[in-house]
């Protein structure tokens, strides 16, 4: 069964559109590792803040695409140009357009 992660994150004021271009630029090698959706999205009433919504092949598949050196790479690079306010929220896909559950 597929398994969806839903989160946000606060950049530093000003800091949004350098840390959604450092989360979007290596977006198409996360389908090797078992993404099958990968969304970054901004707020439209928070400047600082940034979505991102995810489907993978398993919870599995998720974490361990965090111990690729490209994406730890990007996440050290984003690091300093966040505040530290996370909400991450697990998912169980149940379905919906392109969606495989």
């Amino acid at each position: 069964m597929p398994y969806g992660h839903l989160g946000s994150m606060r950049t530093r004021p000003g800091r949004r559109d350098e840390v959604v271009a450092i989360l979007t630029e290596g977006a198409a090698a996360l389908r090797e590792a078992g993404c099958h959706l990968y969304v970054v999205g901004v707020s439209e009433t928070d400047d600082d803040l940034v979505w991102v919504s995810e489907v993978w092949e398993s919870q599995a598949h998720h974490e361990g695409s965090l111990e690729l050196p490209a994406v730890r790479e990007q996440i050290s690079r984003a690091m300093p140009m966040l505040t530290g306010e996370f909400e991450t929220h697990p998912l169980r896909v149940v379905g919906g357009l392109g969606v495989e559950s």
